[in-house]
């Protein structure tokens, strides 16, 4: 089925992200990998390149971009190439850390941050979770305490994407514990400020290269000006950039979920047993079946949430329902793509195996599918309490 998603604009910026990621990422991506962390070369080559900082205005140094369509064509090379250790990383700056700033910052803050991070020279973290809470965030404890012209946090944050390599961390901090969900802000902290360091380089099941960071502030002291949006509505702040955040995740998902079906059909064609390709067995062609129905499916429906997005129509409910949805889906689509190819599944020299240790966080950040399912019934408990 012809997909109407994209414009000639869109596939001419495909070509231009395909040739970034030939020459920049896929020849490297082994070795970060095997490192465990992307070189900081690889963000700065997507700045020059016009890869990151996509909604950044033009007069910070962006293209000024606010159609998420382009956005859309970066995921879906991303996962092309099988490298979504770089592309976690590349979301987190491009849907969550420079969205924040566009829509909360100053004209000071934005002409200070948005030009580094546009560029690549700066990268961006939000710090939301804590060894103590993760999808609960009104169980956050970390604390800003305001003196005089500076904000002093104390704290612990976990599980934070790009935390080896960030610059800049936008931490939700409580700074009134008597405000219940009132109570929470957002602060921004530079990678120099006094107190504030980074703690383990966590190991992860996947996603191996996409550095994940304890952070840890102890008396760190912050310019009173750091203070992101209004004091006291950084909850309110989080909730507002949720859909393009889940969306994103969304997106990453059902594209990885296409890369991880071409591949296998693919090799169901390649390879043969009882004397023919595997694809020619009816068993193997009903999985085909379904999961390329399944896909083009999803693919509608995240197409529609792409185009809501930009129209500024895209609520809470339908970007958890996507979310949810997608990123199940990827994991069930990708587990059987392993069995199809059997023992070579198992082996990390093909795609698909890597492909199976990385998407399984995805049905765990951004939202656990239990907690994009609770929102979800909340919403359907208002309608017909």
């Amino acid at each position: 089925m012809e997909r109407t998603h994209f414009d000639d604009d869109h596939e001419a910026y495909r070509e231009t992200v395909r040739e970034f990621l030939a020459r920049e990422i896929e020849p490297n991506y082994e070795r970060w990998e095997e490192e465990r962390l992307v070189d900081r070369s690889a963000w700065l080559a997507a700045g020059k390149s016009g890869i990151i900082g996509l909604g950044v205005p033009e007069e910070f140094g962006g293209s000024g971009v606010t159609d998420y369509r382009f956005r859309h064509v970066v995921q879906e090379e991303i996962a092309r190439t099988g490298t979504p250790s770089f592309g976690a990383g590349l979301s987190l700056q491009d849907d969550i850390t420079i969205p924040y700033l566009l829509h909360l910052g100053t004209e000071e803050q934005q002409a200070r941050w948005l030009p580094k991070l546009a560029a690549g020279e700066w990268i961006g973290a939000i710090a939301m979770t804590e060894p103590g809470a993760g999808s609960d965030l009104q169980g956050v404890k970390t604390t800003a305490v305001r003196d005089g012209d500076e904000w002093v946090i104390n704290g612990q944050k976990t599980f934070i994407t790009n935390g080896i390599h960030s610059d800049l961390v936008i931490v939700v901090c409580r700074t009134d514990p008597s405000a219940g969900s009132k109570g929470f802000s957002l602060i921004v902290v530079e990678r120099d400020t006094p107190g504030f360091s980074r703690g383990r380089k966590l190991h992860k099941v996947g996603l191996a290269a996409q550095d994940t960071a304890e952070l840890v502030f102890e008396d760190a002291r912050v310019p009173a000006e750091n203070l992101l949006g209004t004091e006291g509505r950084g909850f309110v702040h989080l909730m507002e950039n949720l859909p393009l955040e889940r969306i994103g995740i969304a997106v990453s998902a059902i594209t990885s979920a296409r890369a991880a079906y071409e591949w296998t059909a693919r090799y169901a064609f390649e390879r043969k047993a009882f004397g023919k390709p595997i694809g020619d067995l009816q068993n193997t062609r009903f999985w085909l079946a379904e999961m390329l129905t399944e896909i083009e499916i999803t693919e509608s429906h995240i197409d529609r949430c792409v185009l809501a997005l930009n129209a500024g129509e895209l609520t809470p409910v339908d970007a958890s329902k996507a979310k949810w949805w997608a990123t199940e889906l990827q994991k069930r689509v990708v587990d059987r793509c392993v069995q199809v190819h059997g023992g070579y599944g198992y082996m990390m020299e093909y795609p698909i195996a890597r492909a199976f240790v990385d998407s399984r966080i995805q049905t765990i950040y951004g939202g656990t599918t239990e907690i994009m399912k609770e929102i979800i019934g909340r919403d359907i408990a208002a309608q017909y309490s």
